[in-house]
């Protein structure tokens, strides 16, 4: 069968009545059908079968039930965050197209939610010409209620993570955070299914594809297989461990060697050198130690930047003071570059 949502279901039921399986990845260039003239489910599973016996199908890892539990509740929190923000510019939308201002970034929904408070009012009390705010209550509403089934999903992946020592293990590594460890062995679950880090590195799509032929020999971009989510929090992560860890700002610098159009480059091989690093450790059960990794660099020549505070002052608009206008900023000064030279005529 192909690797799908019911697969794992149907694997563990196949398992229990001592059935073998094989769970094949739709992603290989074998189960591309395109260019078949027709496809029906009885030359589909002629094709299968023959498939299966020249062993052409890859197999795919099928985690235990429990992995599985853990990856679900992953995603879902990545989908109750998504419906949050889509609710929090919904609400913005709604002042926006009336000219009311309030706070920007985080502190519209801290210290500037007794200003957006102000303004709602329940539907069946609202005048024709406020419907608007009988919108923003139920808005509220809806916001207010994924908010806390947001902790409450946040709550038990804490738990969980207290109770997993390899969560635990990963957190020792500077900038790892608990959302990336836990997203990392759900992922890789079994370290020791991946015989190298080129298998762990291209099982996370972060390797780049290559074109060969002849004298030819091209890398593409990286090929982003693999769990989305997953890649989408190690680039987060190291980006956000190079502002602000020694050991990955090293790292950096002498990934991209000083060249700017290799920026972007060193930060996704940052986020693999994360993975491999972290997998690693999984397997051996070793702890981190920055010994092995550090390059021969004196930690005082690497600059970094200094850590914003937790907490930030109220906006302007919820102290009480009038926001400046955009008029009153300097305007930037446009470069001068030399006259444009009148075409010759020949």
């Amino acid at each position: 069968m192909e690797a799908c949502g019911p697969s794992g279901w149907i694997n563990d039921v196949c398992h229990e009545l001592q059935i073998k399986t094989l769970v094949c990845s739709t992603n290989e260039e074998a189960w591309q059908w395109k260019n078949v003239k027709r496809k029906t489910d009885k030359d589909d599973a002629l094709r299968l079968a023959r498939m299966t016996m020249m062993r052409d199908l890859k197999s795919v890892h099928i985690p235990k039930p429990e992995v599985r539990e853990q990856r679900t509740l992953i995603k879902y929190r990545k989908t109750l965050d998504r419906r949050i923000n889509r609710i929090k510019n919904t609400i913005r939308s709604l002042f926006a197209n009336r000219g009311i201002e309030i706070d920007s970034g985080k502190r519209a929904w801290c210290l500037g939610r007794e200003r957006i408070n102000a303004f709602r009012k329940p539907l069946e009390q609202c005048e024709i010409n406020e419907l608007w705010k009988g919108e923003l209550d139920l808005e509220l509403t809806q916001l207010d209620d994924l908010t806390a089934k947001l902790k409450s999903v946040e709550d038990r992946l804490e738990t969980m993570a207290k109770e997993n020592k390899h969560v635990q293990r990963l957190m020792e590594i500077p900038g790892v955070g608990r959302k990336t460890a836990e997203a990392l062995v759900a992922a890789i679950d079994d370290p020791h299914r991946f015989k190298n880090a080129r298998q762990v590195s291209a099982y996370l799509g972060l390797v780049p594809r290559q074109y060969q032929s002849g004298q030819i020999d091209r890398n593409g971009r990286i090929s982003k297989r693999g769990p989305r989510l997953l890649r989408t929090l190690l680039v987060e992560c190291a980006w956000c461990s190079v502002r602000y860890n020694r050991w990955a700002k090293q790292t950096y610098e002498r990934i991209h060697g000083g060249q700017a159009t290799r920026r972007k480059k060193a930060g996704i091989a940052m986020a693999r050198k994360i993975a491999v690093v972290a997998w690693a450790m999984m397997r051996d059960e070793a702890e981190w130690d920055s010994k092995k990794l550090l390059p021969d660099v004196d930690p005082a020549d690497v600059k970094i930047r200094p850590k914003r505070p937790d907490v930030r002052p109220a906006g302007e608009l919820h102290a009480g003071k009038p926001k400046q206008s955009t008029s009153s900023r300097p305007k930037r000064r446009k470069r001068q570059g030399s006259p444009r030279k009148a075409p010759v005529k020949t």
